[in-house]
């Protein structure tokens, strides 16, 4: 049985989690309306990630006997200042998730509740690679700046992501 204090954090994570998602999928469109088809399938396969985040701690809620509380998500902004201000958006969005998995760990600790903390070590690690990969697409986008064609072999680099990770 999970705690009522721990139910209330995963709840809300599963909320920040489907909120990433609705940003990534709202970016999808954006990327989607100035042709860049690689763009807009990497933050679709972000959408899912997310999505599949969500649910990751959904089934723990309830195999751990807990009730799952879905709450509003907010619509995410849909027109961005340029592809670079998407990208570091998407980027500090990230961090803000992995100060809310640590704060939920703390949480675990605090509790001694050692199913929630092998749960939290995943998602501790899953949002080291989440962070370097937006980092690394960021640097990028500033790399090429205003140049066309560095944006075009960008985009197909990205395009070329198959699964969501």
């Amino acid at each position: 049985m999970i705690s009522t204090t721990l139910q209330d954090a995963f709840n809300k994570q599963i909320g920040n989690e489907l909120s990433a998602a609705h940003l990534y999928l709202s970016m999808a469109a954006f990327f989607e309306s100035l042709s860049l088809p690689g763009f807009a399938k990497w933050m679709r396969l972000q959408h899912q990630e997310e999505t599949a985040h969500a649910l990751k701690i959904f089934d723990f809620l309830v195999d751990r006997n807990g009730r799952v509380s879905l709450q509003a998500i907010n619509a995410p902004a849909s027109e961005f200042e340029s592809v670079e201000a998407a990208v570091a958006l998407a980027l500090d969005h990230e961090r803000r998730v992995t100060a809310d998995i640590y704060a939920l760990h703390e949480l675990a600790q605090k509790e001694r509740d050692y199913a929630s903390h092998v749960l939290l070590e995943w998602f501790a690690a899953e949002q080291v690679e989440e962070e370097k990969t937006l980092e690394e697409v960021v640097d990028h986008v500033r790399m090429v700046k205003d140049d066309g064609a560095g944006l075009l072999i960008l985009d197909q680099r990205l395009g070329s992501r198959t699964t969501a990770e």
